[in-house]
């Protein structure tokens, strides 16, 4: 009886192994192939890549002629005269600021791939600092008249007098009772029911920013579920908290947080048999480039960058993606945080047709002051049980609901419902194709090689022919009067109150902008070159910075 016992505890063992090895294999097919996809992986690959300055070698690091390397010296050099004699006030106060501002420093030190970046701080050195704003334009300190294409990084989607507006007439709402806290407004009620309405979930919950409002969302996802793990996708932002944090080099935990690959029937099938997973986050900004990270000109090592939406083979991704969650139990947010309001008076969710379990919003919708709102289906968003009262998901804040948010909230979501508003997302689609189309077809007849992709009113630009300088085009741009992000061309974010007029403006100075850099030598890359190499040069630079420093260390200790 024993050898029988044996013999059948052996296959059961045996069939619980190939059972875990099956669901092993299953989810590492599914995850993302690149690094980001492999969490540990990719903190090992940051922690390997040493810092180093191309130094002598910056104007022809892809193997160029002198001549070529002469003619971006000289540009670079006019360019940095230029930015001195049209910036100084501004720029003056931003090198003020960055000794006691980290956020100035962080920002500053990855405008541009970091081999080159202490270079270019100390010639091309952006101003931080903006004086008013007058519509769809920006003035600095020295009174330049700069064209926004920076949206506040997604909050001006209506223009700047819009919400000016908001703001005064939220101000007024609320003036009586002023920054009192603890205590509701009365305009909350109205805001919970125009939300309500918009996303067409039963319950709202306000917070202080949009990574507050997704942390809750995985929270209460985690305690209603009982389970422990979350859903990204690769390339995808959530905010910077540390389990949902992209990229190569950032805390993301390699435990609770799956990275898997986006558009991918193996992600479904993984989503469908697991029943550790509480929920799945869903940035629909991903349209625009799926399983790819926010583009940045910091990461422009070469022109390997790409973007292109198909919203019809999105919304059907979508729509398979809900299925599954349902299928599984697993609890789905659709993290609106940037793209809220921006698709569709209702959100994404409305643009793409699904309804989410959970769905988070910011920027705009606080009207021009921070925010973050969740809203769900009641059984999720109750923070408590009834059969065990001491069990809560506890969540408040001091500036929660704070009354001149709430008042600028409720101007936006009247304005919202306004005529003249909803007349701005009709035909969205039809007008911001036909903008790219233009701007594509100009670049094209000047024959530099420089492209846009888009989502509607978000932009990126890519970049047609190997390349280590892509980067500078940024600069070339702000000389023709376009301000931009410290994302750079990564990221283009274009308001709803840049007419017809200001927008073949625009036109006009990019493509002066791409015409200079040409003209300068920055894309005469030699014959042959190729994305892979320049990655490669890159890569084994970082490398060899770090095995030198390691043999310093070395040196000296002994």
């Amino acid at each position: 009886m024993i050898p029988i016992l044996a013999a059948l505890a052996a296959v059961s063992a045996g069939t619980l192994a190939l059972t875990k090895g099956r669901r092993r294999l299953a989810l590492s097919r599914a995850k993302h192939p690149g690094a980001s996809g492999h969490v540990r992986l990719a903190k090992r690959l940051a922690g390997q890549i040493g810092g180093f300055d191309h130094g002598d070698r910056f104007f022809r690091i892809d193997g160029a002629d002198a001549a070529v390397a002469a003619r971006r010296r000289a540009g670079f050099e006019r360019l940095g005269a230029l930015y001195a004699t049209r910036f100084p006030q501004t720029l003056a106060l931003t090198r003020e600021a960055r000794a006691g501002l980290s956020d100035l420093q962080f920002t500053g030190a990855y405008r541009v791939p970091f081999p080159f970046s202490a270079r270019v701080r100390a010639t091309l050195g952006t101003g931080a600092f903006l004086e008013r704003s007058e519509g769809p334009v920006v003035v600095d300190l020295d009174g330049n008249r700069l064209i926004d294409l920076t949206g506040s990084y997604g909050v001006n989607l209506f223009g700047q007098e819009f919400y000016k507006a908001t703001l005064a007439e939220g101000a007024a709402t609320v003036a009586a009772l002023g920054p009192v806290l603890g205590a509701y407004h009365p305009v909350v009620v109205d805001n919970v029911r125009r939300l309500t309405a918009l996303s067409g979930m039963d319950e709202v919950s306000f917070h202080m920013s949009g990574t507050e409002a997704v942390m809750q969302a995985v929270r209460l996802a985690r305690y209603h579920t009982r389970r422990p793990r979350i859903v990204r996708f690769a390339g995808a932002y959530h905010g910077w908290w540390g389990e949902v944090q992209p990229g190569i080099g950032n805390p993301v935990s390699a435990d609770r947080t799956l990275t898997l690959a986006e558009m991918s029937d193996r992600t479904l099938e993984v989503l469908r048999r697991r029943r550790d997973i509480a929920c799945v986050l869903v940035n629909p900004l991903q349209a625009l480039h799926p399983n790819r990270g926010a583009p940045s000109d910091s990461q422009l090592v070469d022109s390997s960058r790409w973007a292109g939406a198909d919203p019809v083979a999105y919304r059907d991704w979508l729509h398979r993606l809900a299925e599954a969650c349902r299928a599984s139990g697993t609890v789905l947010i659709l993290d609106e945080v940037f793209m809220g309001f921006r698709m569709a008076p209702g959100g994404a969710a409305e643009y793409f047709g699904i309804r989410p379990d959970l769905v988070t919003y910011g920027k705009t919708l606080g009207g021009g002051l921070p925010v973050g709102v969740l809203a769900g289906r009641a059984a999720l968003m109750k923070r408590w049980r009834d059969d065990r009262p001491l069990d809560i998901c506890f969540a408040r804040g001091t500036f929660n609901a704070h009354p001149y948010v709430m008042g600028a909230m409720n101007a936006f979501l009247r304005r919202l419902e306004t005529p003249g508003v909803q007349a701005l997302y009709r035909d969205m689609d039809a007008c911001w194709d036909a903008r790219a189309a233009t701007m594509n077809d100009a670049l094209a007849e000047a024959g530099v090689p420089v492209r846009v992709a888009h989502l509607q009113t978000v932009w990126t630009m890519t970049y047609t022919r190997p390349a280590a300088y892509n980067w500078m085009l940024q600069y070339y741009l702000r000389a023709e009067g376009l301000a931009l992000s410290w994302v750079g061309t990564g990221r283009l974010i274009f308001s709803l109150d840049i007419d017809d007029a200001l927008f073949a403006e625009i036109v006009t100075r990019v493509v002066a902008g791409a015409r200079a850099m040409a003209a300068d030598g920055w894309w005469d890359a030699p014959a042959g070159l190729t994305d892979k190499a320049l990655r490669r040069a890159v890569l084994g630079e970082g490398l060899r910075a770090r095995l030198r420093r390691g043999q310093a260390a070395a040196t000296s200790s002994g």
